[in-house]
């Protein structure tokens, strides 16, 4: 399954790194973040839950900007 989700990210560089700390996530598979765009693409594997996976990703996010905001 693949979603899209709104992002708020100061710099594209940030961007890019929340990019990575999400592939690194437990139940996701692959994602992409388009600072440009503001959005990130996850695709989740087989059976994650997709709230808690994405519960997750923004815990992570936020380690690397602490005031990033994902609309899920």
């Amino acid at each position: 399954m693949k979603k899209t989700y709104k992002i708020e990210v100061d710099c594209a560089n940030c961007a890019a790194k929340m990019e990575e700390a999400t592939k690194k996530t437990d139940g996701v598979r692959d994602a992409s973040v388009n600072y440009v765009l503001q959005k990130m693409t996850v695709e989740f594997d087989d059976g994650a839950d997709v709230d808690e996976v994405m519960k997750q990703v923004l815990k992570n996010c936020r380690k690397i900007e602490s005031d990033c905001e994902i609309e899920f």
